[in-house]
Parts: C-alpha cells; sequence; structure tokens
C-alpha cells in the first residue's frame, strides 16, 4: 500500500513542501529513505524504526520503501523523523490514512519515541498556511514559536504515540495564538546619559539610527567607543510586527530563540569576535545557516577593532552593506537570507591607539597607513559617518556637578518622529529608511535647496568622491534635516553630513 504524508524543507528563512510517499511490499524487511537525502535524514531510518517499537506499535517483517518528493531537492535536518513514522503507521494500516489529510507534519523522534523540538518551525508553519493546509502537527517544545501564526490549527504532541491518539482520540495539544506587542523600552547595554562628553560621536549615533545609516568610531583605548555602541539599540525604535516576524524567523532557523520560544521583541545587538570566520559572518555550513550579518537583522552589527578582522573576512561585508541580504553559495545549493543591519565598527588611530598624541603614539607614519590601510576604501565607502572620540581626562569623570548628558528615552523620541517624516515620505515604496533610497528616488524626493546642492557638488569636485560616497552624503544631510523637521536639506544639513566622511588618508575630516 502506497501511503502519503507531508513535510517541509527550509531553505534560508523559507520553508517548502516535502511529500513523504511511503510503500509496503514483500520483501527483505528493512526500510529505505530515498530522495536525495543528506546523512542526519538517511539516519532517520533507525531512529523511526526503534521509536515505532518503542511507542507500543507493530512493525511486521515488511519491505518499506519511503520517498522524499521531489527528489532533485536536497534535504537536511531531523525534523522529518515525525512525517516518516506517521507516514510509515499510515502504509501499515496502524492509522487511518483519511485521518492526515491536510495536515503537515515536522519533528524530531527519540528512540523512546519522543518528539523533540526543531529549528525552523515558524517558516515551516507559515508555509503549511500559505499551502493550504489546515493544520501542522510540531513537536510540544515548539508550540510557542508555531502559536505566532494566525489562520491555522499548530498541535503540539511529545510522542508519537501522542501524535496518534490525536487522530484516534484525544492526544496533543493546540497552540493558543499569541498576540504580538513589542516591547515596553528597547533593550540596551545602558543609557546614554552615562557617557561623559563625546557629544560628536553621541550626535553622529544619533543620525546614524534615525536614518539607519553605517558608523565608524574611531579614538584611543579608553575613549568609550565599545560603550557608547552597546547603547545604541536603546535609541532605536520599537520594533514593528513585520520586523519582529523576520527577525524570529532568522533565529528560529537558527535554532537560537530563547527557551521559552515566542517573537523576538528586542533589536539584537551582535558583537562577534574580531576571529570569527567568514561562515561565522555570512553564514554557512553543509546546510546554510544564518551567520552574524543576518543575526543581526534590523538591529547593530558592532565590530570592535575592525582593522584586526582578517581583510577577507571584511569584503564579506560589501553586498549586505548594499543590497541588504546576502547569498551564500554552497554545493547543495544556493540560499539568501536578510542582511538589514546596521553596521557600528570601532577603530584605534594607530596601532598602539594614541595618534595624534606623539607624547604617547610610538607608531612611524608608514605603520598608521598600513593599519589604517586594513579598511579598503570601497568598504569606507559603504560608511556614512566617522566620529573621532579622543580621550576623556579623569578630571572630567570624577567631576560629579559636571552636567548628565541627554537620555536614551529623549534621543529615541527624536529618532522616532525623523523615521515617521520618512515613513510618510516613502509610502508606498519599498523603503524605509533614507538610507535605502536609491540615487534616482533620492534626485526625485529630497529637497535640496541650492547652497546645499552647491556645497555637496564642490565636496564632490574637490575630494573626487565616488558616486556612492556623493549619494551617502546626500542621504546623511536628508538624515539630518528630518531630525530638524525640516522641509528642505540646507546649507548647515549638509555642512554637518561633509563633516562625518572620512578622508582618504583614513582621518575625519
Amino acid at each position: 500500500m502506497i501511503c502519503s504524508v507531508f513535510s517541509f524543507s527550509v531553505s534560508g528563512i523559507e520553508a517548502s513542501v516535502i511529500r513523504v510517499e511511503t510503500d509496503v511490499s514483500g520483501g527483505l524487511p528493512g526500510i529505505d529513505l530515498v530522495g536525495y537525502l543528506s546523512g542526519e535524514v538517511r539516519e532517520a531510518r533507525e531512529r523511526v524504526r526503534v521509536a515505532i517499537k518503542n511507542s507500543g506499535f507493530h512493525m511486521p517483517a515488511k519491505r518499506i520503501t519511503v520517498n522524499l518528493s521531489p527528489a532533485d531537492e536536497r534535504k537536511g535536518g531531523t525534523g522529518y523523523d515525525l512525517p516518516i513514522a506517521i507516514g510509515i503507521l499510515c502504509a501499515l494500516e496502524i492509522l487511518p490514512a483519511e485521518l492526515t489529510e491536510g495536515y503537515g507534519f515536522v519533528g524530531e523522534l527519540g528512540l523512546d519515541g519522543n518528539v523533540r523540538g526543531v529549528p525552523g518551525i515558524l517558516s515551516c508553519v507559515y508555509e503549511a498556511k500559505r499551502a493550504g493546509f489546515h493544520s501542522v502537527m510540531i513537536p510540544a517544545a515548539n508550540i510557542d514559536e508555531g502559536a505566532l501564526v494566525e489562520g491555522i490549527c499548530v498541535y503540539g504532541v511529545e510522542s508519537l504515540a501522542d501524535a496518534v491518539r490525536h487522530f484516534t482520540g484525544t492526544g496533543g495539544t493546540m497552540a493558543v495564538p499569541v498576540k504580538w506587542e513589542s516591547s515596553e523600552e528597547p533593550d540596551g547595554g545602558g543609557d546614554f546619559a552615562q557617557i561623559r562628553g563625546q557629544f560628536l560621536a553621541k550626535r553622529a549615533a544619533e543620525i546614524a539610527v534615525a536614518g539607519m545609516h553605517n558608523l565608524l568610531l574611531t579614538g584611543p583605548p579608553g575613549s568609550g567607543k565599545t560603550m557608547l555602541a552597546s547603547r545604541i539599540p536603546g535609541i532605536m525604535p520599537r520594533m514593528t510586527f513585520e520586523e519582529s516576524l523576520e527577525l524570529t524567523k532568522i533565529y528560529s532557523v537558527a535554532g537560537m530563540l530563547p527557551a521559552a520560544g515566542g517573537m523576538m521583541r528586542s533589536r539584537p545587538f551582535r558583537s562577534p569576535h574580531h576571529t570569527a570566520t567568514i561562515p561565522a559572518l555570512a553564514g554557512g555550513g553543509r546546510m546554510p545557516i544564518p551567520g552574524e550579518v543576518s543575526l543581526a537583522t534590523h538591529g547593530v552589527l558592532f565590530l570592535d577593532e575592525f582593522p584586526e578582522f582578517r581583510r577577507a573576512n571584511i569584503e564579506v561585508l560589501r553586498e549586505p552593506l548594499e543590497e541588504k541580504r546576502i547569498h551564500v553559495a554552497r554545493l547543495n545549493g544556493n540560499v539568501e537570507f536578510p542582511a538589514k543591519f546596521m553596521l557600528v565598527a570601532a577603530m584605534n588611530p594607530c596601532p598602539c591607539g594614541y595618534y595624534p598624541d606623539r607624547n604617547r603614539c610610538c607608531c612611524t607614519a608608514d605603520m598608521i597607513r598600513r593599519y589604517q590601510g586594513r579598511i579598503s576604501r570601497p568598504i569606507l565607502d559603504r560608511i556614512d559617518l566617522c566620529a573621532a572620540m579622543p580621550g576623556i581626562r579623569v578630571q572630567e569623570l570624577s567631576n560629579k556637578e559636571s552636567p548628565a548628558g541627554e537620555t536614551s528615552a529623549k534621543i529615541r523620541k527624536r529618532v522616532e518622529k525623523a523615521i515617521a517624516m520618512q515613513q510618510k515620505r516613502y509610502r508606498g515604496t519599498s523603503c524605509r529608511y533614507n538610507s535605502e533610497v536609491p540615487g534616482d528616488m533620492a534626485d526625485r524626493l529630497f529637497h535640496v535647496d541650492q547652497g546645499a546642492s552647491e556645497l555637496l557638488s564642490l565636496y564632490a569636485e574637490k575630494t573626487g568622491c565616488s558616486a556612492r560616497s556623493y549619494y551617502r552624503l546626500k542621504r546623511v544631510a536628508r538624515t539630518i534635516a528630518d531630525l530638524e523637521g525640516a522641509e528642505k536639506v540646507e546649507n548647515r544639513h549638509m555642512t554637518e553630513a561633509i563633516g562625518y566622511r572620512m578622508e582618504e588618508d583614513g582621518h575625519v575630516m
């Protein structure tokens, strides 16, 4: 007898439907799995056989063949265990096949028959809904994640016997849809009011967040670069439902959702070490999973000691910084992950960290040039703002009468107003922030007065900057104007934007 049930294959952060076909016939007893399978799927043969036996079901001495279709699509992961077991039970007529119609199945089986959680459940449930399934059966451990999808019945099961009882009696727990709410306060590593001085850098951070621009902080050791960067999520606006959903899919596929499950409600702050490999940054593996550039989506990717990263690793950032996505090509296929992050990088001005203080800096001009040259011009072209952070004097730190800086909450209110202006401007387009606007749209929608336009042209002619730098300057100036609530980009906005550019010799203007 031939029987079919359905499961799902995850590629990138999207899923596709897989038909699990099962045939039982005479011949040498055993289970054969076919359909372009990875090692962990082929090993399901023994897991499923023992799980069925230990769940109290009789396995006759029959030849069982299971095909995962389409056969030309690579299948990986352990989520096919449950659908394979359900398919075998249907083919053996232990479970009536008609009861499983309209269901999708995902889950890993233990040898005792327990159903264990797997990554990528959110993508699978969404695909089940899109494909027209009325129900999907998932591990009970993933039920909070499955509950995020409305319009489809989601059942969580503890064991294979529990799954069978769901169809023949009572078993399985139906997920209760979760009402989405953003976190009351965005997570952050502290408050901006705790940062003494560094007004230029704090202003640059505010502009960067308001337009989702990339930011580079330079300064000697101990000047507060990491401290400032860790507080940037605290001035970012609350995530929208769409942003939260996309981020949750990424963390689900990576198997990094919190133990309690549910949605990611606060913006991520990812800070990989400078020894991180290319797959760790960009994503990869035999069956590709998201890397740091994707895990930082809708949040901050902080690269401390920027020049200490290997040159090849830094160059990996070119595509995601420009396209807001990254393609990972592997032997088993190509996948695409979102990479909509805000880059914040930090670096010392020289190997010892104290240039241009010649009383403390012992680096030669050649050493400084080589050190700063580790960051290629194409990467610097993709960084919108550069802010110098001078060392803070001890007297300033110990002065209790020194006025406190603005709080993160106060800065965030200005940022939210600026972003609201951008959303109104780009209504009906795919853009949300100034940094995402293509050049032709910027020319059409940015109202730049004559003085600002002439200043930008003069700067471009004098420095010979690239077309990319030209439009990034225009976008930053537009963001500065949005923070003021100005309809036009004026001379003062353009002047400030130019002040945050990095010169060819690696110094902030």
